[in-house]
C-alpha cells in the first residue's frame, strides 16, 4: 500500500512538473487589437517578428476597445500594442489598472480629433454650429465603431460644444474612411472622427479642428500593454513587446503598403524584412 501511495505521489509531481514545463516552453500567444489601421499594422508587425523571430504560434483577436483591454486584464488575450493614452483610453486604464502590466509607449505623437478636408472652410469645433455648415454635413459626423475611446470623447464634445443637433454615425475604421476618400474625390463637405498616424493623411489633405475646450486632449502615445504573468511564462515575447517602439513614419509606410492592397501579413513581412536593425534592437536579449 506505501509502495502505490509513493508511486502515486510521484506520477503526481511529475505530472506536476511537465505542466509547469509545458507552460513555460508553451510557443503560443493572443495578441488583441481594434480594426483601426494603424492597429493593424502595428500587430501584424508584433506577429511577424514573434513568428519569424522567436518561433512563435500568434493568435490575433479582433476586438472592440473595451473588450480588448478586459481580454488583457483577464488573461484571455495575452498583450495589445494599442493602447492610446493618457487620454482616448483613459477610462479603461483607471478600470483596469491594477490587472494589467503598461510596457510604455511604443510610438510617440499621436492625436485625434474632429477632422475635415482642407478644401472646407471651418477653422474650429465651434463652427460647426453655423446653420449652413450644419446643412452642407446633414448634421452628421461621420465616426467608427461605438465604445472607442474617441467616440466617446466626441460624445462629450457634442455636448460641451453644444451640437445637440448632430448624429454621431457610428460605423467602421474601414467604412469611416472610405466615406471620407469618397467626399474628397468629389470635393464635398464631410467631417470625421480622425486620428494620426492614419494613411488618410498621407492620401489626402486634412486638417484637424481647433478644440479650444480641450475635450481631445494633446498630443498621446500609444502603450503596450501586457497581462501580469506574462514575464514569468513567456519572458522572451515579454522582452519583444518591451523593446517594441517605432516612429509614427515607419507606422505610415505599413499602412500604406496595405491600402495600397497588400495583406496586412504581406505588409508586416516586407517591413520587417526590409528594417532589419530595427528589429533586431526588439529582440535583443529574447533569443
Amino acid at each position: 500500500m506505501k509502495k502505490w501511495s509513493l508511486f502515486i505521489s510521484i506520477v503526481f509531481v511529475v505530472a506536476l512538473l511537465a505542466g509547469c514545463s509545458d507552460k513555460a516552453g508553451d510557443k503560443t500567444i493572443k495578441l488583441a487589437y481594434v480594426a483601426w489601421d494603424s492597429e493593424i499594422a502595428s500587430t501584424n508587425v508584433v506577429k511577424e517578428v514573434l513568428e519569424s523571430k522567436l518561433g512563435y504560434k500568434v493568435e490575433m483577436l479582433q476586438v472592440d476597445a473595451g473588450p480588448m483591454w478586459t481580454g488583457v486584464a483577464d488573461g484571455s488575450a495575452d498583450a495589445m500594442v494599442a493602447a492610446w493614452l493618457p487620454s482616448t483610453h483613459a477610462s479603461y486604464l483607471e478600470k483596469y489598472k491594477p490587472d494589467i502590466e503598461d510596457l510604455g509607449a511604443n510610438l510617440d505623437g499621436t492625436k485625434i480629433g474632429l477632422t475635415v478636408p482642407a478644401y472646407m472652410d471651418i477653422k474650429s469645433i465651434e463652427d460647426l454650429n453655423n446653420a449652413d455648415i450644419a446643412s452642407s454635413l446633414k448634421k452628421q459626423i461621420i465616426g467608427i465603431e461605438p465604445g472607442a475611446g474617441i467616440m466617446m470623447a466626441t460624445e462629450k464634445a457634442m455636448t460641451e460644444y453644444a451640437l445637440k443637433d448632430y448624429t454621431l454615425v457610428e460605423s467602421s475604421s474601414a467604412a469611416m474612411a472610405q466615406e471620407l476618400q469618397n467626399a474628397y474625390d468629389k470635393k464635398l463637405p464631410i467631417v470625421i472622427t480622425g486620428w494620426t498616424p492614419h494613411w488618410m493623411f498621407a492620401k489626402m489633405e486634412l486638417k484637424y479642428l481647433d478644440d479650444p475646450k480641450a475635450i481631445y486632449g494633446g498630443d498621446e502615445q500609444i502603450h503596450t500593454l501586457v497581462r501580469k504573468d506574462l514575464k514569468e511564462d513567456k519572458k522572451d515575447a515579454y522582452t519583444v513587446l518591451d523593446q517594441f517602439q517605432w516612429s509614427p513614419e515607419e507606422m505610415a509606410n505599413v499602412m500604406i503598403a496595405i491600402q495600397e492592397g497588400k495583406t496586412p501579413e504581406d505588409a508586416a513581412k516586407d517591413w520587417v524584412q526590409a528594417n532589419a536593425d530595427k528589429v533586431d534592437a526588439w529582440i535583443k536579449g529574447a533569443k
